[in-house]
């Protein structure tokens, strides 16, 4: 992923991401802030490098102080490289100070970025070194001012400084990382979450379109039917099976319609254009059953039918509308029994019974699914759905659904 923050510049190289037209197996490209601190350290490498100068200079004739001037200027200039390289660096430069004091700077330079950029392994072994390079210059190159003692106690103390600081800061950096992580896990589970939130709002509103069409389609298929083996039915009944056919028809296109409408804004969550039957519109719908030719018998015994939640009362006039269709496509000419009782704290009961058919019929492709949507529909509700032949030879279909007291 391509960092796109304004503020990257500030962020070291290790920590900021590589950009995707970057060729694998390339160190990253130094950020503002790496220019910023490499030159810090040359220039504080130089200035101890000078300090250490000048003590040679008193103490060594002119050859071997220019000899240690060149050696620290070209340790000194081996810190840009040590990025790249930054145990072999290092232990060059901290084998150089062994003698040449001159490039004892550069040399706690090149063991802080080894610190920083390195696992605690080689950085033990590289501040290991650097402890008897340290030890070893007092004896090969004394400094008359210090106690021998004294000069190795403060080698050792300023080496175990540099690399704490130096472990600090990569802990930092480790601990910053995390944490970014973390924050893209986060994100990613996030987005994963929504596209799980949409996927199943999409099969729900499929779930729906089944439903709702089901049942219209099923009106159209019975009253196609009659007209097909019925030609010589008087001309009134026919114009009313044409009328039957034609509304629903046109109400099987209004819904199909709401329903993509909502599909084509997954996010609109105000329901407007989506059908939402309530218990109010049970009637309604039996009414058109028995237009469509079916004996219905409602018994609907509720002590606070406005009381019902509105999404029970929805799942109540699905399976009620899923009943009556599969009792007219597979029991066509019997009576069915619907019943709808319960009160408040003790739940809804749903039962849509049928005898068994009296004649032959046809087999229904895809017959089930409604019945396993709505059984799931039921328990996302909270409720369950039983459903299964009948003693007498007919179908019965019960659900239970949760009325909150």
């Amino acid at each position: 992923m391509t960092r796109t923050d304004r503020h990257a510049w500030l962020l070291p190289s290790a920590m900021a991401d590589t950009p995707a037209d970057s060729p694998p197996g390339r160190p990253p490209r130094r950020t503002v802030r790496d220019w910023g601190v490499d030159t810090l350290l040359f220039l504080v490498a130089a200035f101890f490098g000078l300090i250490a100068g000048e003590t040679t200079e008193q103490l060594n004739s002119e050859v071997v102080a220019f000899a240690d001037q060149l050696v620290g200027a070209a340790a000194c200039c081996a810190l840009w490289l040590r990025r790249r390289r930054p145990v072999g660096v290092a232990v060059v430069v901290i084998v150089v100070s062994t003698f040449a004091p001159v490039a004892g700077g550069a040399a706690l330079a090149a063991l802080f970025g080894v610190a920083v950029h390195r696992p605690f392994r080689q950085t033990a072994a590289v501040s290991a070194l650097a402890v008897v390079s340290s030890t070893a210059q007092v004896f090969l190159r004394p400094d008359p001012s210090l106690h021998p003692l004294a000069a190795v106690v403060i080698g050792v103390v300023v080496t175990l400084l540099v690399v704490a600081w130096g472990m600090l800061v990569r802990s930092r950096r480790q601990l910053v990382e995390a944490l970014r992580e973390r924050a893209r896990r986060a994100e990613a589970e996030a987005g994963l979450r929504a596209a799980q939130a949409q996927r199943l709002a999409r099969e729900a509103i499929a779930r729906e379109m089944h439903d709702v069409l089901a049942h219209r389609l099923t009106l159209l298929s019975v009253h196609a039917g009659a007209l097909e083996f019925r030609p010589d039915a008087p001309p009134a009944q026919i114009a009313r099976a044409a009328g039957v056919i034609r509304d629903s028809a046109h109400e099987a296109l209004q819904d199909l319609r709401e329903i993509i409408g909502v599909l084509r804004a997954p996010g609109d969550e105000t329901g407007g254009e989506r059908p939402q039957p309530t218990l109010a519109t049970l009637d309604s719908l039996v009414a058109e059953s028995r237009e469509a030719g079916m004996k219905v018998v409602l018994d609907a015994t509720l002590d606070d039918p406005a009381g019902v939640p509105a999404a029970t009362g929805r799942t109540v006039y699905r399976i009620a509308q899923e009943g009556l269709t599969n009792a007219r496509k597979h029991a066509p000419g019997t009576e069915v029994t619907l019943t709808v009782r319960g009160r408040p704290g003790d739940g809804l009961t749903v039962e849509v019974r049928n005898p068994a058919p009296t004649g032959p019929v046809p087999h229904v492709p895809g017959s089930g699914q409604g019945l396993i949507g709505l059984t799931e529909r039921a328990t996302l509700a909270g409720g369950r759905m039983e459903h299964g032949p009948a003693p007498d030879g007919g179908f019965a279909l019960q659900a239970w659904l949760p009325w909150p007291s």
